[in-house]
C-alpha cells in the first residue's frame, strides 16, 4: 500500500458539502482515508477577488500508482463539476497530490511533492495537523520545519474558529 497526502480545496457552492463529496469519492475510487485534518478557511492564493476557500488535507492509503492517482483525482474533480478554463480560477473542488510515499516525480503533467506546498500556509497548517515529522524528500526538511519557516501572509483559520459558512 502507498501512503499519499491529498489537499482538498473548494471556494464555490456549498464548500463543506464539496469536501464531503470529494472524500466519499476518494474512498470509492482511490483508497482508504486514514486521517483527515480539520477544515480551514483560507483567502484565495494567487488571484484576488475570489471567494475564500475551505481546505483540508487527507492521509490516504492506495494501491494506485502515481499517474493512476492523478487520473483518479482529476476524474473525481470532473464528476463533482470542476471546470478548467484558467489557472487559479474559482472551483467547486480541487484535489492536489502533496506527497506519494517518499517519491520524487518530475514530469510535464505530474510533480510530486507538490511544487508549491512549502510556500502555502493553507497547505502546511492542515498537513502539520496530521504529521509534523513527514520529511519533504526534495527540501530535506520536515513539514513542521517548513511551516515554521513560512512567510505566507494570507489568513488561514481553522473552521472551528470561523463563524458560519
Amino acid at each position: 500500500m502507498n501512503v499519499v497526502y491529498l489537499l482538498l480545496g473548494a471556494n464555490l457552492g456549498d464548500r463543506r458539502r464539496q469536501l464531503s463529496h470529494a472524500i466519499r469519492e476518494i474512498e470509492q475510487h482511490i483508497g482508504v482515508v486514514v486521517k483527515c485534518s480539520s477544515v480551514y478557511e483560507t483567502e484565495a492564493w494567487g488571484v484576488d477577488d475570489q471567494p475564500s476557500y475551505f481546505n483540508q488535507v487527507l492521509m490516504v492509503e492506495t494501491a494506485l500508482k502515481p499517474r493512476e492517482l492523478l487520473a483518479s483525482t482529476q476524474g473525481i474533480e470532473n464528476r463533482l463539476g470542476r471546470t478548467r478554463t484558467k489557472k487559479w480560477e474559482s472551483r467547486v473542488i480541487d484535489i492536489d497530490i502533496l506527497f506519494y510515499n517518499e517519491q520524487i516525480i518530475e514530469e510535464e503533467s505530474l510533480t510530486i511533492p507538490h511544487p508549491l506546498l512549502h510556500r502555502r500556509k493553507f497547505t502546511l497548517l492542515p498537513l502539520t495537523e496530521l504529521t509534523k515529522e513527514l520529511m519533504h524528500p526534495v527540501l530535506r526538511k520536515t513539514v513542521g520545519q517548513l511551516l515554521l519557516e513560512l512567510e505566507d501572509p494570507l489568513e488561514v483559520k481553522r473552521l472551528d474558529d470561523v463563524e458560519g459558512d
